[in-house]
């Protein structure tokens, strides 16, 4: 089954995975093993060297984990993928197959404060710079920034939490142009509302936790690979990839064409690293991927329900939410997101910190809790949490405010999501109001 043989809604279901040979199971079972017995000596030397088909060991080569992955590279239309611990992992995983110390990465600079943090600590500590940029910044900032040392373009599709849309097609179009891949982490879309690599993207990532899985039960992530890029015409910028080793093996441009990077990936990396996804939970993640499409059209539904309520509450200061006509990334919305703009809506409490613990505390069906992508509605207060270790200085840079709430959306009644936050708002007001009598009276 390929991406032009059938309709999303059935490659979702279908996709990557076949009969078991065995005995005929329906679903692909759960390989709970830790390695794989060789036929022969020449079998096991063959599968080591990529020579041979067949699994190694399950650090990278488990058959659950492949067909999950195969479903998800299909989904994206790439050609194929490889499963990680978690979302960050992936990320973490596909940099370090580009990148070694002394080089250069360019991002923009509205990520996910989770992925910033990486690239600040860690990243940094490995000696790879990621330097940050306006995504909307003119083309020639982008330009400038370029040095021979970049080695990729690092970008969301909505950026979480302030859902700034971005335009994929120019980002692919410089850093193509510079040498580089761009590298799309497309966790808050799913590959139902954009896929990337049809805007230009090289490699995409998601954090399998959230949407894919949708059930909040797993954590994981996956690389997928396009297969597009030209790692050969880049050989002095990707000599792991594109050059033959000092000890006269030939490239892995060489042995495997476009699986270039995906074989470095599945090899190397992982194999070094070993941010393995247990075969379990890749079982439990496949259990999601099949109702992908039909929970994503509710999200987005309850999403656009919620926001255009709340940007009319009295005690709403702001949303973001890139389905509001009103929103600075409607438009790009509907190029890039025509099916729907995602299910994280992102709002400010015109009462500041006191109107948003009020807030939180009073929720009730609405969870509170740091996570995305679940069936249930979730609420946290970004900058107590996830921002929380950044100055006020650094938040407000950001766009996190002492209100800001984000939420993520889920598959509840909106009649009863509605209620939820209007007692939570209704707390908040009151919050703010006396605040506001007690600023007074120390003022007096």
């Amino acid at each position: 089954m390929t991406s032009s043989e059938f309709d999303f809604d059935t490659r979702q279901i279908h996709a990557g995975t076949k009969l078991d040979s065995d005995f005929g199971a329906r679903l692909s079972p759960v390989y709970q093993t830790a390695g794989f017995v060789f036929d022969s000596f020449d079998d096991g030397e063959g599968r080591f060297n990529g020579t041979v088909e067949g699994q190694a060991y399950s650090r990278t080569d488990n058959p659950t984990n492949a067909a999950v992955a195969r479903r998800l590279a299909d989904l994206e239309g790439g050609i194929g993928g490889l499963l990680t611990s978690s979302g960050t992992a992936a990320i973490a995983a596909t940099l370090n197959s580009l990148v070694v110390a002394g080089d250069h990465v360019l991002a923009t600079d509205s990520l996910y404060e989770g992925t910033r943090t990486l690239f600040s600590n860690s990243f940094a500590r490995q000696g790879v710079e990621v330097e940050l940029i306006s995504a909307d910044a003119p083309d020639d900032v982008w330009k400038r920034a370029i040095r021979p040392t970049t080695k990729a373009l690092f970008t969301e599709t909505i950026p979480n939490p302030k859902n700034d849309v971005v335009d994929l097609e120019r980002l692919a179009g410089i850093a193509h142009a510079g040498g580089f891949p761009l590298v799309v982490d497309n966790t808050v879309a799913t590959p139902y509302l954009n896929r990337p690599i049809e805007h230009g993207a090289d490699i995409v990532i998601h954090s399998t936790s959230k949407w894919l899985s949708g059930h909040g039960a797993v954590i994981g992530g996956v690389v997928i690979d396009s297969g597009t890029f030209d790692w050969s015409s880049q050989s002095a910028r990707f000599p792991n990839i594109a050059v033959a080793s000092n000890r006269g093996v030939a490239s892995f441009v060489e042995r495997f064409g476009r699986f270039a990077f995906l074989s470095y990936l599945k090899s190397v990396t992982a194999l070094d690293y070993g941010p393995t996804l247990p075969a379990t939970s890749a079982f439990l993640l496949l259990q999601g991927i099949e109702t992908l499409s039909l929970r994503m059209d509710r999200h987005v539904a309850n999403s656009l329900a919620l926001a255009q309520w709340l940007e009319h509450h009295d005690e709403v200061a702001h949303v973001a939410y890139p389905g509001l006509v009103s929103d600075a990334s409607y438009a790009r919305a509907q190029k890039y997101l025509p099916q729907g703009a995602g299910a994280v809506v992102t709002f400010e409490l015109a009462g500041g910190r006191e109107a948003a613990r009020a807030f939180i505390d009073s929720l009730q069906l609405i969870s509170k809790m740091t996570h995305l992508g679940d069936v249930r509605t979730l609420a946290i207060h970004t900058g107590s949490t996830i921002h929380g270790h950044l100055t006020e200085d650094e938040r407000l840079s950001r766009g996190i405010t002492p209100g800001t709430i984000r939420l993520s959306v889920g598959l509840e009644s909106v009649r009863d999501l509605r209620a939820d936050l209007e007692r939570a708002l209704a707390a908040a007001a009151t919050a703010s109001a006396s605040a506001g009598a007690v600023a007074g009276a120390n003022a007096a």
